[in-house]
């Protein structure tokens, strides 16, 4: 009989999450539960409560892990670009796909509609954390904070709002399936453009 290995309490944790993420991605936030990611992962649900506390405690966890993660890689591209080595399409793309693709957005929705109060708490922290990491160094481009915040803001609710409904809302307006990331790009590159000219 194989014995199964014993992780440390974070191992166990994050293995569960990157279950659910996956269970996310596969199957949209109605499979992300204690049993299907006990499953998963070869726990037991009594493992998971103790982990999570809930279905819900488990899907604002997985709401900040997924928005943790999506940051640190969208700071990496907004220093990239800054640098000269990646573009404001990349920074774009990173929001975009992880509301759609990652499954953030979705998830959000869901948390809102089975009636989680706190569901969008962990993204709204992580995107804040984001904004102060990374406004600093803006503000050495010539950005104010309010332009970084209100950036930060537009291109959040672009791809929250291209998650759910762009490509249909896009497809009835006669408009490619990209458009409202063309967008969000025409909006960072004239943004950077007017920095310059500023400086």
């Amino acid at each position: 009989m194989a014995t199964r290995k014993r992780l440390s309490p974070e191992e166990s944790r994050l293995a569960a999450l990157e279950a659910a993420r996956a269970l996310l991605i596969e199957a949209g936030p109605q499979a992300v539960t204690l049993k299907a990611v006990a499953a998963r992962v070869g726990r037991t649900h009594a493992n998971l409560l103790h982990h999570f506390g809930s279905a819900a405690g488990l899907q604002r966890d997985l709401a900040r892990h997924l928005a943790e993660t999506v940051c640190a890689t969208i700071v990496d591209a907004v220093r990239a670009s800054r640098a000269g080595l990646g573009s404001p399409r990349e920074v774009v793309d990173l929001a975009f796909d992880a509301f759609d693709k990652e499954g953030a957005g979705a998830l959000a929705s869901w948390m809102i509609l089975t009636g989680n109060e706190d569901a969008l708490t962990p993204i709204v922290e992580t995107i804040h954390d984001l904004v102060d990491e990374i406004a600093p160094e803006e503000a050495a481009h010539g950005a104010t904070p309010l332009q970084v915040h209100e950036e930060t803001l537009a291109l959040v609710l672009m791809a929250m709002g291209d998650a759910l409904i762009g490509s249909a809302l896009a497809k009835s307006l006669g408009l490619p399936a990209t458009a409202a990331r063309d967008r969000a790009e025409r909006m960072l590159v004239s943004s950077i453009a007017e920095l310059v000219t500023q400086g």
